[in-house]
């Protein structure tokens, strides 16, 4: 073999293992979980994105389907509500589901909402609650959805 040949197969396992890494450190970033189906809105579904930027913080996008109005649960409540468990194990209200076309507490009329935050630590579980209050610091035990951990 001579040395053109080695530098031929250096360069074609190179571009390989390259582009390898490249492969897995895409697909290592982004996570997409569905939400576990509710029994208390069971028609609602929805997905959660999670994805480290450049800064390495946590980007985090929830969309739902489906998910009833909080003034027609049982008991009516004002707001659904965001939360995250990181790895310190500590729920965390990290904010109100919005909806492009507002409806009656953040819901549109077509049942679709989103939800939208940056965190700078690693979500392990997102979960959905209805409240009275969205600047709540502590969950009520009426979770709508949950993830498993991830």
């Amino acid at each position: 073999m001579n040395f053109s040949n080695k530098k031929s197969q250096f360069g074609s396992i190179f571009l390989s293992v390259l582009t390898l890494s490249i492969l897995l450190s895409l697909t290592s970033c982004t996570k997409k979980i569905a939400f576990m189906t509710s029994a208390v809105t069971p028609a609602a579904r929805g997905n959660v994105v999670v994805k480290k930027d450049k800064n390495m913080n946590y980007n985090i996008s929830v969309d739902v389907t489906e998910l009833a109005e909080v003034s027609r649960l049982t008991p009516p409540k004002q707001s659904y509500v965001v939360w995250m468990i990181s790895d310190k194990d500590m729920a965390k209200n990290i904010g109100k589901i919005n909806s492009s076309m507002s409806g009656i507490g953040g819901i549109s009329k077509s049942l679709k909402a989103s939800f939208q935050t940056v965190s700078s630590t690693k979500p392990n579980k997102i979960f959905i609650t209805a409240e009275d209050d969205a600047a709540i610091q502590y969950p009520s035990s009426q979770i709508i959805l949950s993830t498993d951990n991830f």
